[in-house]
């Protein structure tokens, strides 16, 4: 009797390049929820820290560059990335840095969810933010997804 060897399991990697939602429904959080709940390993670059909840944002703190690259850089040289999930990246900056990370890794599945505006109507980026986004971002990605009020 020939015994088959068992099909490998496929777990896709994603990478959530976002901001940290200290209220757990949006952001980093709300994305390894999902990443988890459709059977995927979750990792993440973390752009920004809020201080939010349901009533609103209180504080943004953006990471540092070099540290956001160094997280992107830590994750695909070694563990590896099957697709990128992009949200909140609140300046221009942050953007030409994921952007150059992105290319600089070859990173070809990307999906761009334009955060700039938080649920309770605060302002996440901005006018330049955006601006930089269509150039930088909106050619390296597979799938865009606004919400209407960002379309």
């Amino acid at each position: 009797m020939k015994l088959s060897k068992p099909n490998p399991i496929f777990i896709p990697k994603v990478l959530s390049i976002a901001g940290s939602d200290s209220g757990g429904g949006a952001g980093i959080q709300a994305d390894l929820k999902v990443i988890t709940a459709l059977g995927g390993f979750g990792m993440t670059a973390i752009t920004a820290i809020t201080a939010q909840n349901t009533l609103g944002v209180t504080r943004i703190q953006d990471i540092d560059l070099d540290v956001i690259e160094a997280q992107i850089d830590a994750v695909v040289t070694d563990i590896g990335v099957d697709v990128v999930k992009i949200g909140m990246l609140a300046s221009p900056a942050i953007v030409k840095t994921v952007a150059a990370c992105l290319k600089k890794h070859g990173i070809r599945r990307i999906v761009l969810d334009p955060v700039l505006r938080a649920t309770s109507g605060a302002s996440l980026g901005g006018d330049d933010t955006a601006r930089t986004m269509v150039t930088e971002l909106f050619p390296l990605a597979t799938i865009i997804t606004p919400n209407l009020h960002e379309a």
